[in-house]
């Protein structure tokens, strides 16, 4: 690297002896509809893969001044924003790994930082595509292998899946992106079912949602909630701000 000359009271520019790689943000914006987790995926508008369904994404903006453009995370919630209409604060937007395979990208090289975005189901009903893009659809995770998503989106996915599954194991709260602000126990142990593929035994939830509540994570919330069928009304609990 070396640095070129420049006029007095400018910022030096520098030269490199490789080339710089682009960067994006590519996001698994997850959310769980009835017994399902689903992802939001985009059907690709334009080259390449048009037609093909994707995550949604984009690239990281650059300058060439002193501010040399946009964040990560800056980039990461402005493509929620244009590609999903999500706002930033209304979800869980949180980073977990960089993808840089060479030949991932047939535009050029191009490193990928992955993104998981944990949205309500009360919230779903708000996205819509960007104007780049043919459309949307939530896609049951189950049935994203028939898809053969664009780029190598399918491992982006299968990470970011393995990624929450852990992360939820070391801290609950996670969960409290996935159901309603006053839920019940019933919801919650879905929730937990949807995210790791697998039934739960009740008793042991129980006795974990019993914990739960024990160390202050969980409290009752006010009121009940009716259910469908016969049956008591089920009681509410809601996270603590703690």
């Amino acid at each position: 690297m070396s640095k070129s000359p420049t006029a007095a009271g400018r910022p030096a520019k520098f030269t490199y002896e490789y080339p710089r790689p682009a960067v994006t943000v590519d996001m698994a914006v997850l959310a769980i509809v009835g017994f399902e987790l689903r992802v939001l995926l985009i059907r690709r508008g334009i080259a390449p893969y048009r037609g093909r369904w994707a995550l949604p994404g984009g690239f990281v903006r650059t300058r060439d001044d002193g501010d040399q453009g946009e964040s990560l995370d800056e980039a990461a919630a402005r493509e929620l924003r244009e590609e999903t209409a999500l706002r930033p604060d209304d979800v869980l937007l949180q980073q977990f790994r960089a993808f840089g395979r060479p030949g991932r990208d047939p535009r050029g090289r191009v490193i990928s930082i992955g993104y998981f975005a944990l949205v309500p189901a009360d919230l779903i009903t708000r996205t819509r595509a960007g104007d780049d893009a043919a459309g949307a659809q939530w896609c049951p995770v189950a049935d994203v292998a028939h898809r053969k998503l664009a780029f190598d989106h399918d491992e982006v996915l299968a990470c970011a899946l393995q990624t929450l599954r852990e992360r939820l194991l070391l801290d609950v709260r996670l969960a409290a992106s996935l159901v309603p602000l006053e839920f019940t126990k019933a919801e919650l142990r879905r929730a937990f079912e949807a995210v790791a593929g697998q039934s739960y035994d009740p008793s042991n939830f129980n006795k974990r949602f019993n914990r739960l509540i024990d160390d202050g994570t969980i409290e009752p919330g006010p009121g009940v909630r009716a259910l469908p069928g016969p049956g008591r009304p089920a009681s509410l609990y809601r996270f603590t701000d703690a």
